[in-house]
């Protein structure tokens, strides 16, 4: 089922069961979609669904970290409730040992041989691990294999 249905289902089911908390975020959550959708003058295929999620996932974080900062711990709960929402809508986050190997399959394609070669790496990779992966990290990671070649 396409990411957009999952989530009008969602909606549904939020209003059904009386979850304001849920249907409010599912609320936001389509109306980033539509303002995509319009933004695109298309419809949203899921993998553009997926960006949209991701960036509403990120700008949370975001959030987090300045609520944080800024001592506000019930606005820092009320942000990891909707990051946990979001992210039950996103694909599985690789593990640190998925990407290893996942970058390691890239140098072996692209014939990567030294610390020059992270640019003809990392543009593979970031299509692969497309927004699963922190893409700091993946550079890091990169840089680390490709250092020890």
């Amino acid at each position: 089922m396409p990411i957009v249905e999952t989530l009008r289902s969602e909606l549904t089911t939020a209003m059904k069961a009386g979850d304001a908390r849920r249907r409010d975020m599912m609320r936001l959550l389509l109306a980033a979609l539509g303002n995509a959708r319009i933004e695109a003058q298309h419809d949203l295929s899921d993998d553009e669904a997926i960006r949209v999620l991701q960036r509403e996932a990120k700008q949370r974080r975001e959030s987090i970290e300045a609520y944080r900062d800024g001592g506000r711990d019930d606005l820092v709960h009320a942000e990891q409730r909707e990051l946990e929402l979001i992210d039950s809508f996103l694909p599985a986050p690789l593990s640190e040992q998925e990407a290893s190997e996942m970058v390691r399959s890239v140098i072996a394609e692209v014939g990567a041989g030294g610390p020059g070669d992270v640019g003809k790496v990392m543009g593979p990779l970031m299509k692969r691990i497309d927004g699963r992966f922190d893409g700091r990290r993946a550079n890091e990671l990169v840089r680390e294999l490709l250092a020890s070649d």
